[in-house]
């Protein structure tokens, strides 16, 4: 088992194939249509960890929008400060513009419709940057207590940090979209 700075609750190993031959009767597609085929399959994981990336995000804005609310300074609970209700609209926009972005791309991922790929690729960057910002945020809220094992926040913005990474860095994410935008 490797050992992970987050996302502990999901154990992963190396698989290797070294000198592995597959039966003719065993092959899934074409010759030469392996790559295509497991490019297509993660149009779906993609959706699955900005899936992921959303529910930390929904998690740690309710936690964070508790907190403000009981934590008091100079009088008044933190809620009540402008920027604090500024940052609060912020992360609230970024879920809801998350969840949407999903559930687009899930939709034309159901339809089999020709630019599933690109949205489900957009909808990956799309809920796993803003997840992870959504969960830093709601960190900073919280001062040096979102720092802490005593609320579940720090462990979001670990486990949400690999979310950009896995099914295809954000980078490619990208770059899946720009060359699509381009393409003649």
């Amino acid at each position: 088992v490797e050992k992970k700075m987050g996302w502990n609750c999901q154990p992963t190993r190396q698989v290797l194939f070294d000198a592995v031959r597959v039966p003719l009767a065993n092959r899934l597609g074409p010759k030469g249509h392996g790559f295509k085929m497991a490019m297509v399959g993660l149009d779906g994981g993609r959706l699955n960890i900005g899936a992921c990336s959303l529910g930390a995000a929904q998690m740690c804005f309710e936690i964070a929008v508790d907190y403000v609310k009981e934590r008091w300074q100079f009088g008044k609970a933190i809620s009540e400060q402008q920027a604090t209700q500024f940052k609060l609209a912020d992360m609230a926009g970024k879920i809801s513009c998350s969840r949407l972005a999903l559930r687009q791309a899930a939709g034309l991922l159901d339809d089999g419709h020709p630019a599933a790929t690109v949205h489900c690729a957009m909808a990956k960057k799309i809920a796993t940057d803003y997840g992870f910002e959504v969960c830093n945020e709601a960190l900073q809220l919280m001062g040096a207590h979102g720092y802490l094992k005593d609320y579940e926040v720090e462990r979001y913005v670990r486990d949400c940090r690999v979310h950009q990474i896995l099914e295809g860095t954000n980078e490619i994410m990208r770059h899946i979209v720009g060359r699509a935008i381009v393409a003649d």
